[in-house]
């Protein structure tokens, strides 16, 4: 085949492209962040809970995270999928309304405190039993906020200004509230059941970490 000339036909004149301001390059480091932020400042949160007031309510009940740490892909994977999910309803016609939430409770925090006894020299033992709730409950409220910004980062949309925590005292006064209606009604019993206990911890361990362990 012959090699066309350099003088020959401009063949990408003959072709009808549409034109546009877009830019060859994505340049999505740069533009994503500008994207969020204007998510940020229009509401849109606000905005697709107004849109769909009054519809038929589809509703994602979302298992909360440790707030023990960064996210990490796990993480990502979870949220971007449930996102993908809860802004599909919403354009189906649905209200689609996501809350987060973060489990505050549990091995995994605590772990974290002794962690940080551990190379203090510190015995978890001499603590006072309130003062480390205490610190677990701080260590828990900063990494909420490290991982809401983080979330928010990867463009999940929710009510990040409004989310639930298992530490706050109206959802431990709600549990409590509800346990005291099955001691009230007779449905409360007293049964058998292992419970795994850690000799090290000095606490219970979840069932699904034994199995996935």
């Amino acid at each position: 085949m012959a090699k066309e000339k350099k003088d020959g036909p401009d063949y990408s004149e003959t072709l009808f492209l549409p034109q546009t301001d877009f830019p060859m390059r994505a340049g999505l480091p740069q533009k994503e962040p500008e994207i969020l932020a204007r998510w940020q400042q229009i509401d849109l949160y606000g905005l697709m809970r107004k849109t769909a007031k009054g519809r038929d309510k589809f509703v994602l009940h979302d298992g909360p995270p440790y707030a023990n740490g960064n996210i990490h892909i796990g993480h990502a994977l979870n949220k971007i999928l449930k996102d993908l999910v809860t802004r599909t309803h919403q354009m189906l016609g649905y209200d689609s309304n996501y809350v987060p939430g973060w489990d505050c409770h549990g091995l995994p925090i605590e772990w974290k405190i002794e962690e940080q006894y551990r190379a203090k020299g510190q015995d978890k033992d001499q603590v006072e039993i309130n003062e480390f709730r205490k610190q677990c409950r701080d260590f828990a409220q900063h990494w909420i906020e490290v991982q809401r910004e983080e979330f928010k980062r990867l463009g999940i949309e929710g009510d990040w200004k409004h989310p639930y925590t298992t530490m706050s005292f109206e959802a431990e006064a709600t549990i409590a509230r509800e346990l005291m209606k099955f001691a009230s009604n007779g449905t409360l019993y007293r049964g058998s059941k292992p419970v795994m206990w850690s000799v090290v911890e000095k606490t219970a361990l979840a069932e699904r970490a034994i199995r996935s362990g």
